[in-house]
């Protein structure tokens, strides 16, 4: 277990990608309603902010021993949900399926790294989610809910690994992959 007091940062992430063969309709709807679309690829967050990119090296053996003991299991995206942050703020997500998996695989995670809880902090605690954008405005959302819903197919695909992501500052503040850390032996 890596130590208390160590350093995390926003430039480094652990996530879930899907495939790239699964992103097209939810590139769709990101590059149109997501702020963060040049930042981020699709991914679903399980350990953000994480350690210093100098450091993924050290915990890189700590998650694969964890990972060794971990099934591949298959993640289905079919319902869009939203959280409400101030006033009439929303971000519009994915809901993966099934919810507890990817729940119990940040519990087995994070202990690894326990000072990197920020997204445990929430009131509802782990949510987990595929961003895919923001809006402001009530009836605004419920709109672009009800339009998108309608349309979305529903997508599924295998979670056989998680990745280590990491960016630099500005203008080079795009996350890239450092290292995919597979699941089983």
């Amino acid at each position: 277990m890596t130590k208390k007091n160590a350093k995390k940062t926003h430039k480094t992430a652990v996530v879930i990608i899907p495939p790239e063969d699964v992103w097209d309709p939810i590139q769709k709807i990101r590059e149109k309603y997501d702020r963060q679309f040049r930042r981020w690829m699709p991914h679903i967050t399980l350990i953000y902010p994480f350690r210093p990119f100098e450091e993924f090296e050290r915990v890189y053996v700590e998650f694969e021993n964890v990972c060794r003991g971990i099934k591949s299991f298959e993640v289905e995206l079919v319902e869009i949900r939203f959280f409400q942050h101030y006033k009439e703020s929303y971000t519009m997500w994915l809901a993966p399926q099934p919810f507890d998996e990817i729940v119990k695989l940040q519990e087995r995670l994070q202990a690894i790294v326990p000072d990197c809880d920020d997204v445990r902090r929430f009131e509802g605690g782990f949510t987990p989610h595929l961003s895919i954008g923001q809006v402001k405005g009530k009836d605004k959302l419920k709109n672009l809910l009800r339009e998108l819903q309608s349309s979305w197919k529903p997508v599924k695909f295998n979670v056989s690994s998680i990745f280590f992501i990491w960016r630099d500052d500005p203008p080079d503040d795009v996350f890239r992959v450092w290292r995919e850390v597979k699941f089983g032996s």
